[in-house]
């Protein structure tokens, strides 16, 4: 573990340049200290790594300094093509700049590793589109993802209600379960558009200077927390049995299970529980429950109530002597 950290802390270096301590710790995920003592052994071992000081300081290779330990292991090749989307590329407008990139890191491969593509191609498929989803990408992704490369801010003309228009500068592009989107900043902020209601996004002949600061993927993490934590507008409180509880994860979205369990009272003579189960909307709830079938008891909103029992006595009659044909 500590060898394969050493390595990676040296690569880091020869690919970035200068970094602080805890920029290192931060990308290898240990602490401040663990960087210090692997540097220490690191010139120890003879590599020529060195500490400059001052407020733009950090820790550096010496000028002109190459490892020899960037030849990839077949596990390492392998996993480089998985890494390759194929699907998500192309709809982006880059196929034919990933094809030849796949080429030229295939001719760049030792011989005995050059059947690594085709290998994992035999091994694994990544099919993005959702089932009865449009597999069709959005017509304005490639323009899109072109302005992002670039960073060119555009007039987005966008469909929710009511069509909106916005100058956006657009960060980054998302695929979420076969959905793209586009995180943008406007005005200051960012919002979050997806792509197939974008109407027309037409160059405004400027440019933006990206925030280094800014994580997609850490934001869009928190956006869609969010996200689904803004759905959950209501609550019904349910007495689930043991199968009830497990299964509860089956019909539900994460955030409302997980808040459901914490509230969960203690258990009574054969393990039913009493919670709150956060819900979008009455409907949805309807729904969820309907599918525990007999490993849930709705007690509250009474509405709700009502309805699972008319929806259980016609189950009954369906299911009984009469309903037999």
């Amino acid at each position: 573990m500590r060898a394969s950290r050493l390595i990676s802390l040296v690569l880091l270096l020869q690919s970035r340049g200068t970094m602080t301590a805890a920029e290192l710790a931060r990308e290898l995920e240990v602490s401040d200290r663990t960087v210090y003592r692997d540097v220490l052994a690191l010139s120890a071992a003879g590599i020529p790594v060195y500490a400059d000081r001052g407020r733009r300081g950090g820790y550096r290779l010496m000028d002109g300094y190459r490892t020899r330990l960037t030849g990839l292991s077949r596990a390492e090749a392998e996993a480089l093509f998985l890494a390759g989307l194929d699907g998500p590329a192309g709809q982006l407008g880059l196929a034919d700049v990933a094809a030849s990139a796949r080429l030229k890191v295939i001719a760049a491969l030792p011989p005995g590793l050059r059947d690594a593509a085709a290998r994992t191609g035999r091994r694994f498929h990544l099919d993005v589109p959702g089932w009865f989803a449009d597999a069709e990408p959005p017509p304005l992704l490639a323009a899109l993802a072109g302005a992002a490369w670039e960073d060119r801010t555009v007039r987005l003309r966008y469909r929710r209600r009511e069509e909106v228009v916005r100058t956006v500068e657009p960060y980054g592009l998302v695929l979420k379960a076969g959905v793209w989107y586009l995180v943008g900043r406007v005005e200051g902020g960012y919002r979050t558009y997806r792509v197939d209601r974008v109407v027309a996004a037409d160059p405004d002949g400027g440019t933006f200077a990206r925030d280094d600061a800014f994580d997609l993927p850490a934001f869009w993490a928190e956006t869609a927390a969010e996200f689904v934590e803004s759905l959950l507008a209501e609550s019904v409180t349910v007495r689930l049995s043991p199968t009830g509880l497990r299964a509860l994860r089956f019909v539900a979205e994460p955030p409302a299970v997980r808040r459901a369990r914490e509230a969960a009272g203690e258990p009574d003579g054969d393990g039913w529980v009493v919670t709150r189960l956060p819900v979008e909307s009455l409907e949805v709830a309807f729904g969820q429950v309907l599918r525990l079938g007999p490993e849930v008891e709705v007690l509250d909103p009474p509405s709700l109530r009502a309805r699972m029992a008319e929806a259980a006595g016609r189950l009954s009659v369906m299911y009984g002597p009469e309903g037999q044909r």
